[in-house]
């Protein structure tokens, strides 16, 4: 999947708030909880986290455990990751699995206290599920995302 937008705000601030760690719990509707448990260095870290059921629990709650580092790119910030083999699957979720997957995050050039966010997610959900209602709960996901994100970054 691939989710673009314009964000009014600078490069730094929209990728402090999606990269793990304190905002993401606070404005990101899907998460319900988020553990670093692996830190090697600044900008790079191991972490698990759930996310909601979706479309009244066709979709159950989903554990991920990612890898994810955060670099500079061209002028602008890049959020990456991809999920790994690590630590027992908590009860009463799905063990989801991201395959190489990132945020972009360039200022624009016309207006610099706006950015372009450009996300690709390759996920799989796992767990027997019908690609429609994959597609149906990726698609709002994505909309929510930045729906979220821009209330998060006017507080």
């Amino acid at each position: 999947y691939k989710a673009q937008g314009v964000v009014e705000e600078v490069t730094n601030s929209i990728v402090d708030h999606i990269r793990p760690g304190p905002y993401r719990l606070d404005w990101d509707s899907l998460m319900t909880s988020m553990d670093i448990m692996e830190t090697f260095e600044e900008n790079c870290c191991v972490m698990r986290y759930t996310t909601a059921g979706q479309l009244w629990n066709i979709i159950a709650p989903r554990e991920f455990v990612d890898f994810s580092y955060t670099t500079s790119y061209e002028d602008g910030l890049l959020t990456c990751g991809i999920s790994l083999d690590y630590g027992e699957t908590r009860p009463n979720f799905v063990r989801g699995f991201n395959h190489p997957c990132g945020w972009f995050c360039v200022p624009l050039k016309d207006s610099p206290s706006h950015s372009l966010l450009t996300g690709y997610i390759q996920t799989e959900l796992r767990g027997m599920l019908p690609q429609s209602a994959v597609d149906t709960a990726m698609s709002s996901t994505l909309a929510n995302f930045y729906s979220d994100l821009k209330k998060a970054l006017k507080t």
